[in-house]
């Protein structure tokens, strides 16, 4: 009954009631214009009441209520997997539709998917464009003007849809290009006075790459306007500026591979209250809403994730045989593998702590870390070692990470302690098949056997599987390992030495507790059938969920099924 009431309206509609209410929030940037100096300014601050953490709610907020409330179906796209971490959180995947029931807290909206209600972190998810689906042609032709009026209302609504859609995308990248704008302009150049506080090292922890990010983003948005028809939005063309600019969008990968780096710095930043009242001045020096850095700095992550699902939505509405249809899909297959690439990124990184932690439970380890030169383990399993001269067997268990591989044996009374014996370089080795039968250089029968040859050293690594389809999984597995050595390459992938250090620092912290870390949890009241939320949460809080959720890798359980970790 609800969704009969409902009246059509779009992103457009939204923004126009957004702008007839007042939002709180901007009162700080109208007094610090008033404030005078920098310096009377940050006086103000330090001796004032003011809190990092700021409130929730503002004018989007309470235009949603008040949609809501009038019995408009708001609805929402997913950008992330959201896996519920309480029975009073909704869960869903990305893409999916759920219908926002109470956005009055800014960071937790309460909302409603076919398995049910709950909470969800309102930066998982963007307000869809278009709220209602057009009729259909029959509804349409029901009315008194006949078929041929019906068609012709039909093709106006998908115009208007689509004109919807672009003007939400063009919308949306003029508020965007001002946000980069205010972070560059309004903080980085103001902590670049401030070489007392802030080193250049730091700041390119804290801001990433930003500023390549605003330079490439004004020439995209200055590409769509040029796209843009005025006089019939509908026919704008402007798929092929995302075919054009999709090499751009990579350096997102590097935002994001940085950005927990950036919260890390932040979180220790803003222990000390100089940086906290510091990093308010800007915001209110440059007028920008009430959100705080580490919230402003998370808008890139979302940004790169919202553009498969603009581009699907632009697609939906685009017929085929309009002039921008095939640049459209080909943009959508584009941004998807660009937003892919970051992923996989993020993936490999969440990995090297798991590395990390895996050397650490590793006996007698000898040489350079592992993540000095490895970031991925590609295969693992147990083989027999034929060594030079007396051609001795020795059972072992291999780690084939990129660009090594490392070797290990079992502890004979504790099968799950391992002890380093050794590894060898993959950069410019060459694997040889053996057929079964006697070894030339050993003198050795040998069965389902291979050998590594390294050819700068001369080196020789005489090896055995137990069955022909084990030998066969690992030459599938050196091949692999030099395909991901090559695209890293391509895509100048690496792990940064802070990241190196920080990740071999969590591992000695958790072997000296010798337990794993407990993740944390969101913070929530008392709750009723539909709870209260506070007026506001920590935004630190938020920001620990606001981040794109993976499949489960195969790395910790190939680890603990063939070499598990000391208790």
């Amino acid at each position: 009954m609800r969704g009969a009431l409902s009246r059509s309206w779009s992103l457009e509609s939204l923004r126009s009631a957004t702008a007839a209410i007042p939002d709180g929030v901007l009162d700080p940037a109208i007094r610090a214009d008033e404030a005078g100096s920098e310096e009377d300014l940050y006086e103000d601050l330090h001796s004032s009441s003011h809190h990092y953490s700021h409130p929730g709610g503002g004018g989007e907020q309470l235009a949603i209520n008040e949609l809501i409330s009038d019995g408009s179906v708001v609805c929402a796209e997913a950008l992330w997997d959201h896996v519920t971490m309480d029975d009073q959180e909704l869960g869903f995947k990305a893409g999916d539709v759920i219908e926002v029931m109470d956005a009055t807290n800014r960071e937790w909206w309460w909302g409603r998917v076919a398995d049910g209600e709950g909470w969800f972190p309102a930066s998982f998810v963007r307000l869809r464009v278009n709220q209602d689906e057009p009729a259909d042609d029959d509804t349409l032709r029901a009315g008194d003007g006949g078929a041929e009026d019906g068609s012709a209302e039909a093709q106006s609504s998908k115009d208007q849809m689509r004109t919807n859609v672009i003007n939400e995308i063009l919308s949306t990248e003029r508020d965007y290009i001002k946000h980069l704008r205010d972070i560059c302009e309004g903080y980085i150049r103001q902590c670049r006075k401030r070489a007392d506080m802030f080193s250049e090292e730091q700041l390119r922890t804290i801001f990433g790459n930003i500023e390549d990010i605003y330079r490439c983003q004004k020439a995209f948005v200055k590409a769509l306007e040029q796209r843009f028809n005025r006089e019939r939005p509908h026919l704008s063309e402007l798929g092929a500026c995302f075919l054009e600019h999709q090499a751009d969008f990579q350096i997102y990968s590097e935002y994001c591979n940085n950005h927990p780096n950036a919260c890390v710095e932040l979180s220790r930043l803003t222990k000390l209250s100089k940086y906290v009242y510091f990093f308010e001045a800007c915001r209110l020096l440059q007028k920008m809403i009430d959100i705080s850095l580490d919230g402003f700095l998370l808008t890139p992550v979302q940004k790169i994730c919202k553009y498969p699902l603009q581009l699907a939505e632009l697609l939906k509405y685009t017929p085929p045989q309009h002039r921008d249809f095939k640049d459209v899909e080909a943009a959508l297959h584009a941004m998807k593998n660009v937003a892919r690439l970051i992923n996989e990124r993020k993936r490999r990184l969440e990995n090297i702590d798991k590395i990390a932690q895996w050397q650490s439970s590793i006996e007698d380890w000898e040489g350079e870390d592992l993540l000095v030169r490895s970031s991925e383990l590609i295969y693992s399993g147990e083989l027999t070692r034929v060594t030079q001269p007396q051609a001795k067997s020795q059972q072992r268990m291999f780690f084939l990470f990129d660009h090594q591989l490392i070797y290990c044996k079992k502890d004979l009374l504790r099968r799950d302690v391992l002890y380093y014996k050794g590894r060898v370089d993959m950069d410019g080795l060459e694997v040889v098949d053996l057929e079964d039968g006697k070894d030339r250089d050993l003198h050795v029968s040998v069965k389902n056997a291979f050998r590594l040859l390294c050819g700068t050293t001369g080196e020789s690594h005489l090896l055995c599987a137990r069955k022909p389809e084990q030998k066969q999984r690992w030459f599938k597995a050196f091949a692999r390992e030099r395909e991901q050595v090559r695209l890293d390459q391509e895509t100048g992938f690496s792990i940064t030495e802070l990241q190196r250090k920080q990740a071999m620092l969590n591992a000695s912290k958790q072997q000296a507790t010798g337990k794993p870390k407990a993740l944390s949890r969101p913070y929530y009241l008392a709750r009723q059938k539909h709870p209260a939320l506070p007026a506001s949460l920590p935004q630190q809080q938020v920001l620990v969920l606001a981040e794109p959720k993976r499949k489960p890798s195969t790395f910790w359980h190939s680890i603990s099924r063939l070499a598990p970790f000391r208790k």
